[in-house]
């Protein structure tokens, strides 16, 4: 039987992920996390795994081989709070654990599939993964590159040099179930659900770095989507690389807004809006943009997936409207 070790699996994407391996029907899973913030647990309670182990004491276990012959490890667990100005925690949790984590995969013939992350490119324009585009803006997206960059240096540009599959993605605007804990980290779908349910609209930032009110454009892509193109490489042991996860097309704010006013319109009865109409309507509430993200925000993200087509991965991505309607959906059932 395969066995899988998750970290960070009681967080958003780590939970998904061991969702989509039970699917598979895989549950030899050896899940890692931090259960202090103990409401967690309910990304896990209706999932199937072997063993629970506390993060603070994995990582030097499964270095000691432990745990025995271990097919892969989806590294998930990191601090992510884009916001967390404590460096050396930062570097702690996402740079040196993740660094000993692949010295203890390459002893042991272990592939690693971990969480890079957009955010290396920061102040870039161009989101393709070559240096030349990396520039961090806040100490996540640098204790990430710092990863990238060590294992460049170990295993060739594109880990081509790796004995076993070493594969990291850098995640762009993924949203969907599952991330309700992540407070003020949770997608702005998220946030909106919640919004909408209490004030009958939803909020967004105003005029930025040129782009109109609800203008600037992220690569929002759906976990499902994540978690198919994660579950493509545990298949193919083959590809290994940094590579981009998202849709590959840039949408505006405003299309998430949009798709979660009509979404949850539809659900009392009511028919759709035009963003004009939701605008106009008070059904969107756009507020000045805040002073504490000046200079920190990247107004525009679109993975290049010319890398990710490169191998082999052709996995089709949904848009917002088709994703985050179901997510308004599923997330409608479970209120």
């Amino acid at each position: 039987m395969t066995k899988i070790v998750v970290t960070g699996a009681a967080g958003f994407i780590g939970a998904n992920i061991i969702q989509g391996l039970n699917a598979r029907g895989i549950d030899d899973i050896i899940a890692v996390d931090d259960l202090t913030h103990g409401d967690k647990f309910r990304n896990l309670a209706d999932l199937q795994i072997a063993e629970y182990i506390d993060a603070d004491d994995f990582y030097d276990l499964f270095a000691e081989a432990a745990f025995g012959d271990v097919e892969a490890v989806f590294h998930e667990g990191a601090c992510s709070d884009t916001m967390e100005t404590n460096g050396k925690y930062m570097m702690d949790n996402n740079y040196t654990l993740s660094c000993d984590l692949f010295d203890a995969c390459q002893a042991q013939g272990t592939r690693l599939i971990y969480a890079s992350s957009a955010a290396t490119y920061g102040g870039s324009d161009t989101f393709r993964e070559s240096p030349e585009f990396e520039k961090p803006l806040n100490v996540y997206g640098y204790s990430k590159l710092l990863f990238d960059q060590k294992l460049r240096r170990e295993l060739g540009p594109r880990f081509e040099n790796a004995q076993t599959q070493v594969a990291g993605f850098r995640y762009f605007n993924v949203y969907g179930p599952r991330e309700q804990h992540k407070g003020r980290m949770a997608s702005v779908a998220f946030h909106q659900f919640s919004q909408f349910r209490a004030e009958g609209k939803v909020k967004l930032f105003g005029d930025y770095g040129g782009y109109c009110p609800g203008g600037q454009m992220r690569d929002f892509v759906f976990i499902d989507d994540v978690v198919a193109v994660n579950l493509w490489f545990l298949d193919h042991p083959e590809a290994s690389g940094i590579f981009n996860l998202g849709t590959g097309q840039a949408q505006p704010f405003n299309d998430v807004a949009l798709a979660v006013v009509n979404t949850l319109r539809h659900q009392q009865g009511e028919k759709p809006l035009s963003l004009e109409e939701a605008a106009h309507g008070g059904l969107i509430d756009y507020i000045d943009f805040p002073s504490a993200l000046v200079g920190k925000y990247q107004s525009y993200t679109q993975a290049d997936l010319t890398a990710l087509r490169a191998v082999g991965c052709k996995h089709s991505f949904a848009d917002v409207h088709t994703g985050v309607s179901a997510y308004m959906n599923k997330l409608a059932q479970l209120a």
